[in-house]
């Protein structure tokens, strides 16, 4: 009988902690949180982007336009993090 009674006092004593936890959270004042900072709605123009964009409404033909191509390889070092002087030499070499 001993190992009942240790049962249902266990049983008791968490169901009270669960009762007072459960008023607890009851009675607990939400604090509300500071709204965010909206985003700056100023947009800044970058030229290499409207360059794609105009490349990219070419459709095939940029891929035979100067500008395009340019604008392709400023685009490919940016990504890469490298500066126009770092770019690797051509197939002849760089000469």
């Amino acid at each position: 009988m001993e190992g009942k009674m240790l049962a249902r006092i266990a049983a008791i004593v968490f169901v009270a902690v669960a009762i007072t936890a459960a008023i607890i959270e009851m009675t607990r004042e939400e604090i509300p949180a500071p709204a965010p900072s909206a985003p700056s709605l100023t947009r800044q123009v970058d030229p290499l982007r409207e360059g794609q964009r105009r490349c990219q409404e070419m459709g095939e033909a940029a891929a035979n336009d100067a500008a395009c191509l340019g604008i392709w390889a400023e685009t490919r070092d940016r990504f890469l993090g490298r500066t126009p002087a770092q770019a690797t030499p051509g197939p002849d070499g760089g000469r």
